[in-house]
């Protein structure tokens, strides 16, 4: 079987949460174009018909199901009508929520911050995929979260951030191990700055701590560049596909070799 069959999507459904814009969007995209059926999820009905637009240049079959990944019962919602329609879920793209939150020194955070730059890292991103699978059983499939690589070497500014995204990678190790036997993967994509996002944008659009840190970032991308959206979705979607059938627990860092020194 060739790489780009098992590449092709066709007959899956895939569920991607954070899917109106960003990394999310362009991997609905992606999964539209290979013959997925692609369910687009976000709390904005406004952004959600904009994405279906967007989509329905690609694909006939794709749908927008609003619900906030950070709230369990919503999120759970979404799933549920989701296999009611459509019978199962074959994919989940955990890429959701996060807020606008800049990177600060731990000492200048605010206990309020702290909880809140840690709880929309983390929860958003393995709610959906616990409340999946009940649908991923039905037929087996794949789960792929995307995280920060802050988790994985440290980044001044980043402590929480990071600490989030640890959790994240070590709970892809665990669940994986745990869901093996019922042939479902569970993988996590480790991002840094990525041009041609929202976050991408709000960095660089004003003069603040952040766009200092990052502008130093930039200069130690041993790749010369940091990576292009297009670059992370590669990977998600090749995480996602059956050409990566053998691969589950593991976190892949798309970042130009900037955390070499990570774990």
């Amino acid at each position: 079987m060739s790489y780009m069959s098992e590449t092709d999507f066709g007959g899956k459904v895939a569920l991607i949460t954070g899917a109106t814009s960003g990394v999310g969007f362009e991997t609905a995209v992606q999964l539209a174009k290979r013959g997925a059926t692609v369910v687009v999820n976000g709390r904005s009905a406004e952004r959600g018909k904009d994405a279906l637009d967007r989509l329905s240049e690609h694909s006939d079959h794709v749908r927008f199901e609003a619900g906030d990944c950070g709230d369990y019962d919503s999120i759970a919602a979404v799933v549920g009508r989701v296999v009611r329609d459509l019978e199962a879920i074959d994919i989940v793209i955990s890429a959701g929520a996060q807020g606008e939150f800049s990177p600060t020194p731990f000492e200048g955070m605010t206990g309020d911050q702290i909880e809140r730059a840690f709880s929309s890292r983390f929860f958003p991103r393995i709610y959906p995929v616990h409340a999946a699978l009940p649908g991923l059983r039905v037929r087996g499939g794949s789960a792929v979260m995307l995280t920060t690589d802050a988790a994985r070497t440290a980044t001044s500014g980043e402590s929480v951030m990071g600490a989030a995204g640890a959790g994240v990678i070590l709970m892809t190790k665990t669940i994986a191990k745990e869901l093996a036997s019922s042939n479902i993967r569970v993988n996590t994509v480790g991002m840094t700055i990525t041009s041609g996002t929202p976050s991408w944008d709000r960095i660089f659009g004003s003069e603040s701590f952040q766009q200092k840190l990052f502008d130093k970032a930039l200069r130690r991308f041993p790749a010369g560049r940091p990576p292009a959206v297009e670059e992370v979705v590669n990977a998600v979607t090749f995480l996602a596909s059956d050409a990566a059938s053998q691969i589950t627990g593991q976190t892949l860092s798309v970042n130009g070799g900037l955390s070499f020194g990570g774990w």
